[in-house]
């Protein structure tokens, strides 16, 4: 796919390219044959809404709505079944990886409640070196903003609690022992 042209040139009359982010990734899945050994690998191909081939078919078409409405992506395990048994030896795990991201950075409402699930879980690691759950699933529950979603996990978490696998801890800002790990890390995200 080309890169998506701006509509108005910028003063001087010179376009400017944003590139497409699929573009990277029909470009890794290009030599794909779709003969369907990544879905025959796949564990979770039974609860997925397109299976891998079908997936990858997509990415190489361009339908890049139909692929970021799809779950497929989200329910990659990362068990390297299809990259392994891949005949063309296509690096398919780390793709779906990349879809993942790129639909956490577009901020696609179908994937809102995973990536909040992943900041918050994540924040809460960044702050204590470890998840605190309870605070987890309240940073979670208030970041999803509907008030009622937490009355559908009070039976489970009255279960889980009653036999102490969440305990009942005061939230705190923590010691961020980890801090510096975490900086890192978007230090070297922001060079990719």
């Amino acid at each position: 796919m080309n890169p998506v042209q701006h509509p108005e040139p910028p003063e001087g009359g010179v376009s400017t390219a944003v590139p497409d982010p699929l573009h990277a990734i029909q470009e890794r899945v290009h030599a794909c044959i779709q003969c369907g050994t990544c879905t025959g690998s796949c564990p979770n191909a039974f609860a997925m809404d397109y299976t891998p081939r079908a997936m990858w078919r997509l990415v190489l078409m361009g339908e890049k709505e139909t692929l970021f409405n799809s779950r497929t992506f989200l329910l990659c395990s990362a068990c390297y079944y299809c990259t392994l048994r891949c005949p063309r030896g296509l690096p398919l795990t780390e793709t779906m990886e990349e879809l993942k991201q790129i639909a956490a950075r577009e901020n696609h409402p179908v994937h809102k409640k995973s990536v909040l699930f992943y900041r918050n879980f994540l924040e809460s690691v960044r702050r204590h070196g470890r998840v605190r759950e309870m605070e987890f699933m309240t940073l979670y529950f208030l970041s999803l903003k509907n008030p009622f979603t937490p009355l559908q996990f009070t039976p489970l978490g009255l279960r889980l609690m009653g036999k102490g696998k969440v305990g009942i801890q005061v939230p705190s800002k923590g010691q961020r022992r980890l801090e510096a790990l975490f900086r890192k890390a978007e230090e070297l995200e922001e060079q990719e």
